[in-house]
């Protein structure tokens, strides 16, 4: 049963292109068909080939995109049954939310930002809305795979409401409204933050695993140092590995049922009846606790000082840079470097020329844009580990 104030499929506001019903193709509502097509797209299987934390990874054991978004559709399932919401479109929203990052993640998306400085600049968010209605093709009728309004505001707000949208998030929003201004559904705040909890706890288990940090590092964060001191009781013959497993077990489930407790009193007290309620509310009502948003933003500190920004990091994320901008210029200089359907394509004028070749490269994983790059400017020397 759906929580009154939950997305209900019957009452979406539909398509940008209308196709009917086709019971053909078995008894699926418009969120499943969403998250479906989502799932068979070409671009959600890039994911596959792309950075979540290292560039192209040499071991087998590390996350990647499409990992980290499984992981993170885990948790926002876990939440919605909980709260009573759509368990599809939560699913469709954490599956999609990261199908606009290009390859060598921020890094990549560094380096389309400033090659598009002149023509707009470059947003992995707006790109996934781009990716997903116009750029991924499937269908005979239209571009992109025509996804529900519900799915298509859920992935543009997928960090709030959104003032001034980039120019491929605007684009969007002229052909099909948005409402960018306002809050999004109660399944696409609870995918936001299954994202944060996701990322927080398996970076750690990843950044563990490559010795960017010690578990004694770790275990300075007070609330890391109580789960820990938990977990070691409950198994005291386990070995420190077994017990770093547990210990982000018990910090995801610490981390759930905060944000199910908290959004559970935030709804209550916001007297939320319908969807549209949660859209008109004028703040967010899914959330952490006081308590647990400060455990929240003392995992993403430490995993920024010891993780994100550390000095082997940084060396690679130099080199992805070099890599993307590399790539810009070498197809903006000479287009004929571009596979034959990316060439005949591309716009005469700007600033559409400019976006069309970040197109192309955004869609490109961490190992072809390598292939790419030594094919169309020439060697380059990666950092060990790469």
């Amino acid at each position: 049963m759906l929580a009154p104030y939950a997305s209900d499929p019957r009452a979406s506001r539909g398509r940008l292109h209308d196709e009917g019903r086709d019971e053909t193709r078995g008894p699926r509502d418009a969120f499943q068909r969403d998250r479906d097509r989502i799932i068979h797209s070409v671009a959600f299987r890039r994911l596959r080939g792309k950075t979540q934390v290292f560039v192209a990874p040499d071991g087998d054991h590390f996350r990647v995109r499409l990992t980290h978004s499984l992981e993170v559709a885990q948790i926002g399932r876990t939440v919605a049954r909980a709260l009573g919401l759509n368990e599809d479109l939560t699913e469709a929203l954490c599956l999609a939310h990261d199908i606009g990052h290009p390859p060598f993640g921020h890094a990549g998306e560094d380096a389309l930002e400033l090659a598009l400085a002149g023509a707009g600049g470059f947003d992995h968010n707006a790109q996934t809305v781009r990716m997903l209605t116009r750029l991924e093709r499937r269908y005979p009728l239209f571009d992109g795979l025509n996804l529900s309004w519900e799915t298509l505001e859920g992935l543009a707000k997928h960090n709030g409401p959104v003032a001034d949208p980039p120019w491929a998030l605007a684009e969007a929003d002229s052909e099909f409204p948005l409402e960018l201004n306002g809050f999004s559904s109660l399944e696409a705040q609870v995918a936001a933050l299954a994202d944060d909890i996701a990322y927080d706890n398996h970076d750690i288990d990843d950044g563990l695993r490559a010795g960017l940090f010690s578990r004694e590092a770790l275990l300075a964060i007070p609330g890391v140092a109580r789960l820990w001191e938990r977990a070691a009781s409950r198994f005291p013959g386990a070995g420190p590995d077994l017990l770093v497993s547990e210990l982000i077990r018990e910090q995801i489930g610490v981390m759930v049922n905060d944000l199910i407790e908290e959004t559970r009193r935030r709804v209550a007290d916001a007297g939320v009846e319908t969807a549209d309620d949660v859209r008109g509310a004028g703040k967010p009502l899914a959330g952490f606790s006081n308590e647990g948003a400060g455990h929240e933003r003392a995992l993403k500190a430490f995993l920024y000082a010891n993780m994100y920004e550390h000095p082997m990091q940084e060396e690679v994320a130099e080199v992805a840079r070099h890599i993307v901008t590399g790539l810009y210029d070498a197809y903006a200089a000479d287009p004929d470097l571009m596979p034959a359907d990316w060439r005949a394509a591309l716009p005469a004028d700007a600033p559409h020329r400019a976006r069309h070749i970040a197109d192309f490269i955004a869609g490109m994983t961490d190992s072809y844009a390598i292939r790419c790059y030594r094919e169309a400017v020439g060697e380059v020397e990666l950092p060990e580990g790469f």
